[in-house]
């Protein structure tokens, strides 16, 4: 059972990885209760794909998706773009900072699933960051078989987690896409978006991909899933991350409703036949 109280956690430091874009680093406090210590606990086995409410003291609390999971020291992180009152107020703390954090909350991609097999991975602008995680864990462990990434962004500027991006590129095939086609002649940058490379991508797979991860903007993802299955890719292999406005992130306010689900609890992470089946789309 998730606690709705939050757990102090610090703000150890951030830097600015995009535009209007920053990846905060947060540590767990201690606190005396046991149950806190309890719920600490729970922190540390979050699974991959996962998220958390963040609160700023005042102002309210706001869901964000793990780019690191919560260590055996509590420390964890998260890329966050500076959109609304709770964003803004972050983007003007100093290191040091108490804030609040619930979770973690929602079902995490499916490791057991994507285990040892031909993995393609597309995230779109803050997409990225669900699929952070997943990327540095299957690296870690060289637990695929083939492991590929694409990731749009609109603009080189608005493109987000750099240093990640850089670090893979010289382990997997990583394909950058600009929307606006400036991109800098590297080879590893395409004009256009996810979707107008994926063909090309999906040549480079001796056989079709066994899993796909999607996300980014649902339109992005629908539009994906659906050339996917049409190119033969199964429908059961292509697993999306769905953040829609998580407030509450137990499933009693209704702001995440999918018609019989919420992203909340039944997400973010779904199976792109499971959503169809439910209606969810």
């Amino acid at each position: 059972m998730h606690s709705l109280t939050p757990l102090p956690a610090e703000l150890v430091d951030f830097y600015d990885d995009g535009e209007h874009t920053r990846h905060f680093h947060f540590r767990l406090l201690e606190e005396p209760l046991g149950t806190s210590r309890e719920h600490q606990s729970h922190w540390q086995q979050t699974q991959t794909g996962q998220f958390f409410m963040l609160t700023v003291p005042s102002l309210g609390e706001a869901p964000f998706s793990f780019t690191e999971v919560p260590d055996e020291n509590g420390h964890f992180r998260a890329l966050i773009r500076r959109m609304g009152a709770v964003t803004s107020a972050l983007f003007e703390l100093e290191a040091g900072q108490v804030l609040g954090v619930r979770g973690p909350f929602g079902i995490g991609w499916p490791m057991d699933e994507i285990s040892n097999k031909r993995i393609l991975a597309i995230g779109g602008g803050c997409g990225l960051a669900p699929l952070v995680s997943v990327v540095e864990l299957l690296i870690e462990q060289q637990n695929y078989t083939q492991l590929t990434l694409v990731y749009g962004a609109r603009t080189r500027q608005a493109q987000m987690l750099n240093p990640e991006r850089e670090r893979w590129q010289h382990i997997i095939p990583v394909y950058n896409t600009i929307e606006d086609g400036l991109t800098n002649g590297s080879d590893n940058e395409y004009p256009g978006t996810p979707s107008d490379i994926l063909p090309s991508v999906l040549d480079t797979f001796g056989e079709l991909p066994e899993v796909v991860l999607l996300a980014g903007p649902e339109a992005m993802m629908y539009s994906i899933a659906e050339y996917l299955v049409a190119y033969g890719v199964s429908a059961q292999a292509i697993y999306l991350s769905i953040e829609r406005r998580m407030h509450c992130a137990v499933g009693t306010c209704g702001h995440c409703y999918m018609d019989s689900q919420y992203a909340c609890t039944d997400g973010p992470t779904f199976r792109w036949d499971q959503l169809q089946q439910n209606g969810a789309k």
